[in-house]
């Protein structure tokens, strides 16, 4: 276990012998250490909130206090994930792998860790957030569940899908998680650390993608302590996501079932489940979302963007699909050599990630097939290549 101080260089906890960087491999703490630390994590806590001379908030940042000066990246074992636990019991954030993408966990029914969630990321605090439950059982205690939802709950949970529904007026959840809507979002992830921390928890976490708001999301560990290295207590790192892009959102509040965001289950799917077509009529910006993901500026590298090139002018960096044309001697990426979509999914965050750390002014984007998940690709390359606030 470790942590990154302000500077981004390494620091090791004084009970473990070696360091875990983004860059680096990372080494499985003690499980000794680690209990000691989920034990001490409340305790801690309770001592600074007491302490006068604490930290106080600064709106960029939501580590406020000395029990956790700097971010812990720890492997995802059984011992990490009960100091995970506790850090979440205590009101603190915790970034885990999900099967989609990595996401920043808090406390849903906990008003000062889900502001914390917003202050992270520094994202708009009426864009709602996706909370995540262990099972579909869990999830009812939340919302309402009509024939479609159950349905789709089978289908697909744990997956994902995230439905939207009308919230229970008994739900607890903090207003903050669902922007002061009657609705809310919810999931089951398909992921083994995912459902490990939700169940060693007992709490519902509000959980949106782990990167600061409008990036590119996160499928790695490093990937999200590039971004919130010393805004949040921990990251568990359970390796690379397996679909690398984010739920499929369905809002099942009306009679019609509206597809809000494509992600890892494609329309097909869905619309065989629920024997009608889905509504996709697409969302503004000038409707309160209801669900995370719908802003057409979104998923954004901080190199400019341009989709449907057969080949990269001079000075971009490409992003090909398929064999790269010849001739290309810039940065380059396939998202998949043989034309696959499923494989393009995965590698599409990761890639622009290494694209835009190459230092291109632009990424040049080959097409992609609109069809299956190519559908959740384009989706998000266009949010990606939106014009953004500020201009361009």
């Amino acid at each position: 276990m470790s942590a990154i101080d302000s500077t981004g260089a390494l620091n090791c906890i004084s009970f473990h012998s070696t360091c875990w960087s983004p860059a680096g491999r990372r080494a499985v703490p003690s499980a000794d250490g680690l209990t000691g630390l989920a034990h001490g994590v409340k305790q801690r806590r309770q001592a600074a909130r007491r302490d006068d001379t604490r930290t106080a908030r600064r709106p960029d940042r939501i580590v406020t206090t000395a029990a956790t000066p700097r971010t812990i990246l720890a492997a995802a074992d059984d011992a990490a994930i009960a100091v995970a636990a506790a850090h979440l019991a205590a009101g603190d954030l915790v970034a885990f792998p999900t099967e989609t993408v990595y996401g920043l966990g808090g406390d849903a029914t906990n008003g000062r860790a889900v502001a914390g969630i917003y202050a992270a990321k520094g994202r708009p605090s009426f864009n709602p957030l996706i909370v995540h439950l262990p099972s579909a059982e869990a999830a009812a205690r939340f919302a309402v569940f009509d024939p479609r939802a159950a349905r789709l709950a089978a289908a697909f949970w744990p997956g994902a899908l995230t439905l939207v529904l009308p919230k229970r007026n008994d739900a607890g959840l903090s207003d903050l998680v669902t922007a002061g809507l009657g609705s809310v979002a919810l999931r089951v992830p398909d992921h083994e650390v995912a459902r490990a921390l939700l169940q060693a928890s007992g709490r519902p976490l509000a959980a949106p993608s782990a990167n600061r708001s409008g990036h590119v999301s996160p499928t790695t560990a490093a990937h999200v302590a590039a971004d919130l290295d010393g805004r949040i207590a921990m990251i568990l790192d359970g390796g690379p996501t397996a679909v690398g892009l984010e739920s499929t959102i369905l809002d099942l509040t009306g009679p019609v079932a509206r597809l809000l965001r494509h992600g890892g289950i494609d329309r097909a799917a869905l619309e065989a489940v629920l024997g009608a077509p889905l509504d996709d009529t697409p969302v503004t910006d000038d409707v309160a979302p209801v669900a995370p993901g719908l802003l057409s500026s979104h998923y954004a590298p901080a190199a400019r963007v341009r989709l449907d090139a057969a080949a990269p002018r001079p000075s971009e960096a490409f992003l090909g699909f398929g064999p790269l044309p010849a001739g290309v001697t810039g940065p380059a990426e396939t998202l998949s050599a043989t034309f696959d979509l499923t494989e393009a999914a995965a590698n599409l965050f990761a890639a622009l990630r290494r694209l835009d750390a190459a230092g291109a002014a632009t990424i040049a984007v080959a097409p992609i097939p609109a069809h299956g998940l190519g559908e959740a690709i384009n989706d998000r390359l266009r949010r990606a290549a939106a014009p953004r606030e500020g201009g361009g």
